[in-house]
């Protein structure tokens, strides 16, 4: 690595409680086209600032391998919410052996270390938030991956409720692929793209599907370039959080990308949270919406467009 290019970030730190150099290295999972942290050689950083993930595993996991990246006497600058892992940043960097200035604004906690000499227990932060097999889910998985080890109860629901399709289609935000599992049943699918934001997903999808039928794309559907058009069907359980805070316009964003991406007569099977106000959208980018399922909190559509 270039010494121009030893600094990284991961996420998106709020610019006015961390500053970031314009040629720092993007390591998130969930940017498209970053590096991963897993890729970089240990002592390749002099310098990271993190926005922290809220989940406990994943904070430590993620804490643990930028440490790791760092050279000896490397800085880290790790900050949340204080409500969103914020307060347990310190306990965490302490926990691994480090010396930490804690500071608070914004609502944020903001905690500055250098890497030690010697990492305290690194070995069992990484492998409790590496890629493994959750028990009674049976397939590969890892912590900070939507429903990472269970199947959400929205993607059973619209599993249970799909017929067998056929044709060409893309599962939106694919997560670790249960539900192209059970579209790929269906002998009659000759295609299925697997999309989601998230590359860890990505990554335990392409393990879960084993089928040379499917094909996996890391991607933002809310910018992405290049994905299949004209297809006969798309299923999904779109996403309606972003950075922890609930976002309505991403799952209505999911709903129009779908529209374009099939052909006309073309069908989209959508599962989703009974509160949330998707008719009018399903209304506004498809011919017809009709509900096929309305169990557990949850609903389906079989949207044509």
């Amino acid at each position: 690595m270039e010494d121009a290019a030893r600094e990284g970030v991961y996420g998106a730190p709020p610019l006015e409680l961390a500053t970031v150099g314009r040629g720092a290295i993007q390591l998130s999972p969930l940017v498209p086209g970053a590096r991963a942290l897993e890729s970089l050689d240990e002592a390749a950083l002099d310098r990271i600032t993190l926005a922290a993930p809220a989940g406990t595993v994943e904070r430590r996991y993620t804490l643990a391998m930028a440490l790791a990246v760092l050279a000896p006497g490397g800085r880290l600058v790790a900050l949340a919410p204080k409500d969103k892992g914020g307060a347990r940043i310190r306990a965490d960097l302490e926990a691994f052996g480090c010396q930490v200035q804690e500071t608070a604004k914004r609502h944020h906690r903001i905690c500055a270390t250098t890497r030690p000499a010697r990492i305290e227990g690194l070995g069992a932060a990484v492998a409790a938030g590496a890629l493994q097999r959750p028990p009674g889910l049976g397939l590969w998985s890892r912590p900070g991956v939507f429903s990472w080890d269970r199947v959400d109860p929205g993607s059973a629901l619209l599993a249970s409720a799909l017929p067998a399709l056929k044709g060409e289609g893309a599962d939106l935000g694919c997560g670790i692929g249960y539900l192209a599992l059970k579209v790929l049943q269906s002998p009659a699918v000759r295609a299925l793209a697997l999309i989601d934001v998230d590359r860890r997903a990505v990554q335990a999808a392409l393990l879960n599907v084993e089928d040379d039928r499917a094909s996996c794309l890391w991607a933002d559907l809310r910018k992405a370039q290049g994905v299949p058009t004209g297809l006969d069907f798309i299923v999904m359980n779109p996403p309606f959080h972003d950075g922890g805070a609930e976002d309505r316009a991403l799952g209505q964003a999911f709903i129009r990308q779908a529209a374009q991406m099939l052909r006309k007569g073309g069908r989209c099977w959508l599962v989703a949270n009974r509160r949330l106000p998707y008719e009018a959208v399903l209304a506004e980018a498809f011919t017809s919406a009709t509900p096929r399922a309305d169990a557990g909190g949850y609903k389906v559509f079989e949207a044509v467009r």
